[in-house]
Order: structure tokens, then C-alpha cells, then sequence
């Protein structure tokens, strides 16, 4: 489907009057060649729904209108953006609906039917807390395309060892396969922002471990709480650290960043025996990068 009949987005944005609003985090990307490269990238097949968070005027939608997907949901805060989207909504014959939403109360999940994927530029602002609530239901989703700025897309990427890897690295690479689809400089978007831009991909991993994710959850957050200390530190505060160490074969000497996914999870299951009852099913601290 092409749109070649809509005005350019530059004219969307002066008639409709939009400014980027800090407040929601806005940085609004207008070049429809990468728009149409990140949903190339994206692995959109036909019959596929798919949501977008903060469309703005538009540019990644137009490129989601003329891919296969047979459903857009596109969910936005700022009611000035759905205006200026109401041109695209008429083109796109009833492919494409647009929701006054916050992206953060939002259940994707019941809001687009399966299969189901995400293509995304995320407000940086609130990228984390909504991928982490991605990650906990990773297998109601065939893909999560998705815009962070670099630092954040190098934690998700990061590997044991090195000063990006930490709890937001453990927790996404245990729940999904990410790869790095594309970077893009400040200058591609309006106003730029004053850092770089990273597009990933992330799919639901088929062979990860089974692990209770909010013990996971706890003990990374135990453990890269206080980074700098060793484990068996660390670790104190979910009690017996010394046991859980020797239940999970780590040395007590090591520090969290030494550590790989399959040593979290081998943590994470002594934590559940040692609780036992069920008592780790309480709900553990939220995740931050």
C-alpha cells in the first residue's frame, strides 16, 4: 500500500500547529526512508498485528501502513498528535486505529490480537519501565522492534563483564534473543536530541531456562544493588548468602558482572528452594537500568 496522496509530514506538523513536547518526551523522526528501513527490519509478515507507542505525526506509522501488517494500533498521549494522524487514518481503509492512551496503563496484549508485534520509537523517558513490562509476557509477542537511546539499547546488549551489563542485560537476554538493527544520529529526528538513537529487535528466546522471573528479578537486583561489593555482600540482604552461593556452584568472590545469564537463574532457583512455600512469589523491586 503506498500513501504517496498525503501531505508531507512537515506540512502535517505546521497545520496541525505540533510542537515536541518534552513532557511526553517527544522527538518526533520525519525521514521516511528510515522510517521504512525500521519496519523493513521489523519482520512483519502478513496477518500480523501490530502496536506503536507516541506516532506523533506519523513517519513510523506511514511506514506501518505500507507494510503487511493487517491491523496498526497505534497508542498516543498527546491528543494533538491523534489530529494530525486523522489524513493517515482515512488512507489506510480501516487498517490503522488510533487510541488516547498512556502507553505504561496499556494491556497490549488484550489490545492487539495475536500474532501480535511491536515497531516502536519509545519516549526515552518511559522506554525502560515498558520494555520491562514487555519482557514479563515476552511470549504473547512475535517480535518487539524498538527505539532507545544508545546507552539503554548497550545495557540490553551488553555482555558479562563489561561496565554496560547489569540487571536491565540479565533479565532481557534471558527473556529474548536481541539484536542491534540500526543506529541513527540526533539530526534524524526533530527537535534532535542530544544523544544517539538505537533500534533493536527482540524475540522471545525458545530456549531459555524456566525460572520464577520475580525471584530473577530479586536477585539481580540484589546483586547489582551493590555492584562493587562481592557476592557474598550483595547478596545479604535475601538472607543466607552463603547458601544460596554454594547451592548455585559461585564463588563468593565474585562480583554481579562477572556473573552469566545461566548463574542468575541457577541463583535464582536456590533462592527459590530456600524460601520454599511459594514465599518468592512476593513481588520483587522494579527493574532499572
Amino acid at each position: 500500500m503506498t500513501l504517496d496522496g498525503l501531505p508531507p509530514l512537515r506540512e502535517v506538523i505546521r497545520s496541525a500547529g505540533l510542537r515536541a513536547s518534552k513532557a511526553f518526551g517527544q522527538n518526533f523522526l520525519l525521514d521516511l526512508n528510515l522510517t521504512r528501513r525500521i519496519v523493513a527490519r521489523a519482520g512483519i509478515e502478513p496477518g500480523m498485528s501490530v502496536a506503536e507507542i507516541g506516532p506523533g505525526p506519523g513517519g513510523l506509522t506511514r511506514a506501518l501502513v505500507e507494510s503487511p501488517a493487517a491491523r496498526i494500533v497505534a497508542v498516543e498521549k498527546d491528543r494533538r498528535c491523534i489530529a494530525a494522524l486523522e489524513s493517515l487514518i482515512e488512507a489506510a481503509d480501516g487498517r490503522l486505529s488510533v487510541i488516547e492512551a498512556d502507553a505504561l496503563a496499556t494491556d497490549f496484549v488484550s489490545l492487539v490480537p495475536a500474532p501480535r508485534a511491536i515497531v516502536a520509537n519509545l519516549p526515552y523517558n518511559i522506554a525502560t519501565p515498558l520494555l520491562i513490562g514487555w519482557l514479563r509476557s515476552i511470549d504473547d509477542f512475535d517480535s518487539l522492534t524498538l527505539m532507545f537511546q544508545a546507552e539503554v539499547a548497550d545495557r540490553l546488549l551488553a555482555p558479562p563483564g563489561s561496565g554496560a551489563y547489569g540487571r536491565l542485560s540479565v533479565i532481557t537476554q534471558w527473556a529474548a534473543t536481541v539484536r542491534r538493527v540500526m543506529e541513527l544520529p540526533p539530526g534524524a529526528f526533530t527537535p534532535p536530541p542530544k544523544v544517539r538513537s538505537t533500534v533493536v529487535r527482540l524475540t522471545p528466546r525458545a530456549d531459555r531456562q524456566a525460572v520464577h522471573l520475580p525471584t530473577l528479578e530479586a536477585v539481580t537486583a540484589a546483586a547489582f544493588g551493590q555492584r562493587r561489593k562481592m557476592l557474598r555482600a550483595s547478596l545479604k540482604s535475601l538472607g543466607a548468602a552463603d547458601q544460596l552461593l554454594r547451592a548455585a556452584e559461585i564463588e563468593p568472590t565474585l562480583r554481579a558482572e562477572q556473573l552469566d545469564i545461566d548463574a542468575f537463574v541457577r541463583l535464582a532457583h536456590a533462592l527459590s528452594d530456600l524460601r520454599g512455600n511459594g514465599q518468592d512469589q512476593a513481588a520483587a523491586p522494579q527493574i532499572r537500568p
